[in-house]
C-alpha cells in the first residue's frame, strides 16, 4: 500500500508541468511590441490598460462600451508609433 501511494505521488510529480510565475514590467512595453502579439493577448493587454488607468482615476466601474473602442484606439495608435512606451501612451492620450 506505502509503495503505490509513493508511486502514485512520484508519478504526479513527474507527470504536471511546473508552472512558473512570469512578471511583465508594463511600463517597459512599446507600441511595436504590443501590435506584434497575438490578438488574444492584445486583448489582455488592453484591459489591463483599461483597469490601470480607471485606478489612477479612482473609477470603480466598467463601461463596456468603450472597451473595444479604446481596444482599437490603442491598436491603431500603435501601429503609427512602435517605439513609443504604451503605458506612458495610454496616461498621456487618454480622455
Amino acid at each position: 500500500m506505502k509503495t503505490k501511494l509513493i508511486l502514485a505521488a512520484a508519478m504526479l510529480a513527474f507527470t504536471v508541468p511546473a508552472k512558473a510565475q512570469v512578471g511583465i514590467d508594463m511600463s517597459l512595453i512599446t507600441c511595436g511590441q504590443f501590435a506584434a502579439l497575438p490578438e488574444a493577448d492584445k486583448l489582455l493587454v488592453s484591459s489591463w490598460l483599461g483597469g490601470y488607468y480607471s485606478s489612477t482615476k479612482n473609477l470603480t466601474t466598467i463601461d463596456s462600451r468603450y472597451v473595444k473602442r479604446n481596444h482599437e484606439v490603442i491598436g491603431k495608435y500603435c501601429a503609427e508609433h512602435k517605439g513609443d512606451k504604451l503605458l506612458t501612451v495610454v496616461m498621456e492620450k487618454a480622455h
